[in-house]
């Protein structure tokens, strides 16, 4: 192995930063605009396009909230939902550190459209926690499709069996390994240390990552 592939969305973001609930646990009652409505609207019809990047997400979601909530603009909520879904697990951040300062790099890997990776790398600062981002409106394909996992290993410039995915979507796993990447569940309940045990024995038998922060 040379480089982790991160997943993000319940792995390295786990929800409200105040109690790692969902984004839109309070989105009624803070915006007004049910959240079933958003699912069945905007989600469910919209999301699979942007999220590969063939549209834009303020486009479509202006579209939904004109027929469903016409006094929240697309920004309005897209400034909501980038900040309600932004809990970082700091563990996991600061194993992730000690892993690069091994010399292996550490990209992300997940599903995404193009704001809000922006806002993941820039104002959440994880540009300055890993070596990179490889994500499906970038690649124009999303997990677990082979065309995702082939363009992350080409942008990064690595062999698939040099990588290691850590994903909480067992298709996502069964994908990876398909395409010839190493690929390991996350639960968040196994210390990355232990992960890396088995994958790379040589570099971390024995180790013992620094306290997590908090």
């Amino acid at each position: 192995m040379k480089a982790l592939m991160v997943d993000v969305d319940g792995v390295l973001v786990r929800g409200r930063p105040e109690d790692g609930r969902h984004w839109s646990t309070s989105l009624e009652a803070d915006l007004g605009l049910r959240p079933e409505d958003l699912h069945r609207e905007f989600f469910a019809e919209h999301w699979n396009d942007i999220v590969i990047g063939r549209v834009r997400l303020e486009d479509r979601l202006s579209e939904v909230l004109e027929r469903n909530a016409s006094h929240v603009t697309a920004d309005r909520l897209i400034d909501y939902w980038f900040e309600q879904d932004a809990r970082l697990d700091c563990r996991l951040l600061q194993d992730l550190s000690e892993l690069r300062s091994r010399g292996f790099q550490v990209h992300l890997a997940t599903n995404q459209e193009h704001r809000r990776a922006q806002y993941l790398m820039g104002t959440l600062g994880l540009v300055g926690a890993v070596d990179g981002i490889q994500y499906s409106a970038q690649i124009g394909a999303k997990k677990p499709d082979m065309a995702f996992f082939e363009g992350a290993a080409l942008a990064v410039g690595m062999r698939p069996a040099d990588l290691l995915l850590i994903d909480d979507t067992p298709e996502n796993i069964r994908a990876a390994q398909g395409c010839g990447w190493e690929a390991v569940l996350w639960t968040g309940e196994e210390h990355l240390l232990d992960i890396l045990k088995v994958h790379v024995p040589t570099r971390f038998a024995g180790d013992e990552f620094e306290k997590p922060c908090g």
